[in-house]
């Protein structure tokens, strides 16, 4: 990835700056073309402001040219007036050159040619750039027209833009480099947090670290929250199916000795109906263990889970089995509440708790929904609440009600675990089961708190 970041980058500081020189190198040209076309049309109205006539209107040659140049041969920069009677005047410098032929222009017409071809005085071939400017001369009611011509060499310009373009190269190769160092450095610096979660992530994977670190860039934060999620669902999960394996051990040893005692001793009276009774206990205690290693574990990242329809069906099943008590479940669910994990999960969460209030309430059952704590970029949370009208639970019996295979009542049928399921459950999902009096119903409260998710 930084490979490719950094060959797009360069690609494009490459391609900006061509572009830039090519477009700098145009400007300095037509710049430079334009002050030479402005510099020699400066001669030419100069020279229009010396030119003088004499009564025959012949051409008095100007005395001080407006620069040195015109003075010298071999300087490269000529002048020249044309008049009416087309014998040309010209420079001293213009001396030995042909130069390419001169005609008049009418008064105020302008001209800038070139390069044109010229031979000097060795025979040599050459080029020059021409301006050319009319005049007419008004005096004494008579106008006497000339044009006054500017030459220089045109190798002048192109030797000035060949020094413009060496240097502008130059600077530019220079300035490349040094931004692609700068660039280089300034990409390794920004993806400096990532090479560092990479770090973690392999630590991680040899076994030298339990889990990615907490201080990371706020980018990054949301990838470092889910692997750390990850590694404690999977650590969660392989700790949960060995400490099932163990108590189905566990629960499994008292039921065998038994029957090895018995088959020890050698006394067929009764045989039977113990091995059917330890039997049926040991059919319990797996049953038990696996929905219990069912029950453990979720996906971290589920759909949301509409939370009524769930309801509905467990309430429906429950109103059949306790026909006879009259109870009656009212729901008071939010729209927006959703169940952020496994829909059996709900359901285990719901079936237990709708259970246990169905067991225990005289008339009346309330299930609240309600959408819980929120933060940015994680999936709210939920409230799930079961009230019942039923006798309630001392504070001081809610601790040992809820450790497993405890009843609450020894005289009413069941296993103790409904709600061992439940806090095995929230406890997955990081969230709180809380047990108090129902200030609506009376009875119990159940109330499942579950945090904002991944």
């Amino acid at each position: 990835m930084q490979v490719r970041q950094l060959l797009a980058a360069s690609l494009g500081l490459v391609a900006f700056l061509a572009l830039a020189g090519y477009a700098l190198d145009r400007a300095f040209v037509d710049v430079a073309s334009e002050g030479q076309r402005d510099r020699l049309r400066g001669f030419a109205l100069t020279y229009a402001g010396v030119v003088e006539f004499d009564r025959e209107n012949t051409l008095i040659p100007p005395e001080f040219p407006p620069d040195e140049r015109f003075n010298r041969p071999g300087t490269g920069l000529y002048a020249a007036v044309v008049t009416a009677d087309g014998q040309p005047w010209y420079s001293a410098s213009a001396q030995g050159p042909r130069l390419p032929e001169l005609t008049m222009l009418e008064g105020g017409q302008e001209r800038f040619d070139g390069p044109l071809p010229i031979s000097d005085s060795a025979g040599m071939p050459g080029e020059v750039i021409r301006y050319a400017m009319g005049f007419v001369l008004v005096r004494n009611a008579e106008e006497i027209p000339y044009t006054v011509y500017i030459m220089e060499d045109a190798g002048s310009l192109p030797q000035q833009v060949q020094v413009f373009r060496q240097a502008l190269w130059r600077y530019l190769g220079v300035a490349g480099l040094i931004l692609l160092l700068l660039q280089t450095v300034v990409l390794r610096w920004s993806l400096w947090p990532l090479r560092r979660v990479i770090d973690e992530l392999k630590r991680v994977q040899r076994g030298q670290a339990n889990r990615m670190g907490e201080l990371h860039p706020r980018e990054l934060q949301p990838l470092t929250d889910s692997i750390n999620a990850l590694i404690e669902s999977e650590r969660q999960n392989l700790e949960h199916q060995r400490n099932t394996m163990s108590d189905l051990a566990h629960s499994l040893k008292t039921p065998l000795a038994v029957l090895r005692t018995r088959l020890d001793a050698g006394d067929d009276s009764g045989l039977r109906e113990e091995m059917e009774t330890q039997l049926r206990r040991m059919n319990d205690l797996v049953g038990y263990q696996l929905g219990r290693a069912a029950s453990s574990g979720h996906k971290l990242f589920a759909a949301p889970v509409e939370v009524e329809p769930h309801a509905e069906q467990i309430v429906r099943g429950l109103e059949k089995i306790y026909a006879s008590k009259g109870v009656i479940c009212e729901f008071d669910i939010d729209p927006e509440a959703q169940f952020h994990g496994e829909p059996g999960d709900l359901q285990e969460l719901l079936g237990n708790l709708l259970e246990n209030a169905f067991k225990w309430a005289r008339s009346r059952v309330l299930l609240t929904a309600r959408p819980g704590e929120s933060a940015p970029n994680r999936r709210p949370g939920l409230l799930l609440a079961v009230d019942d009208n039923g006798p309630g639970i001392p504070p001081e019996r809610i601790s040992h009600v809820l450790q497993r295979g405890v009843r609450g009542d020894e005289r009413v049928q069941g296993h103790g675990i409904g709600l061992a399921i439940v806090q095995d459950i929230v406890r997955s999902y990081r969230g709180e089961l809380q047990v108090m009096a129902s200030e609506e119903l009376g009875g119990a409260r159940f109330v499942v708190t579950l945090p904002p998710g991944l």
